[in-house]
């Protein structure tokens, strides 16, 4: 016979995807992620609100201690949230409380600037 048995290429095939399949779900949360280096472009001058998340997760307005849940309506009601906010973030702050800010301004229409540290020859 001249012809390729393909069942044990299938089997070794299906044995690999299951393995591929059970694995891949653990390699998502091994990821660290650093803030991104980036290049100034120019000077901004917009004066907008900073949120500060610090690396336990405190959220700070400005220089105030706020609470996650009253964070859209302090923002309100103390600037024009037409323009947005400011958020910035400790580089080992877990993404939690970073997603539910976003999540809690983008719920409110208001706009979220992520601010990312400079690269080292930009200083």
């Amino acid at each position: 016979m001249a012809e390729i048995n393909v069942t044990p290429f299938v089997d070794v095939l299906l044995v690999l995807l299951i393995i591929f399949m059970i694995t891949a779900h653990v390699v998502e949360f091994g990821i660290e992620v650093d803030v991104p280096k980036t290049k100034t472009v120019k000077e901004s001058n917009k004066e907008l609100p900073i949120i500060i998340i610090s690396k336990t997760g405190l959220v700070y307005l400005n220089k105030d201690e706020v609470n996650v849940n009253n964070l859209a309506a302090l923002v309100r009601d103390k600037y024009d949230v037409k323009k947005g906010v400011y958020l910035r973030a400790d580089k080992e702050t877990p993404w939690d409380p970073i997603a539910k800010v976003m999540s809690i301004l983008g719920d409110a229409s208001i706009g979220v600037n992520v601010v990312t540290q400079l690269e080292e020859k930009a200083r």
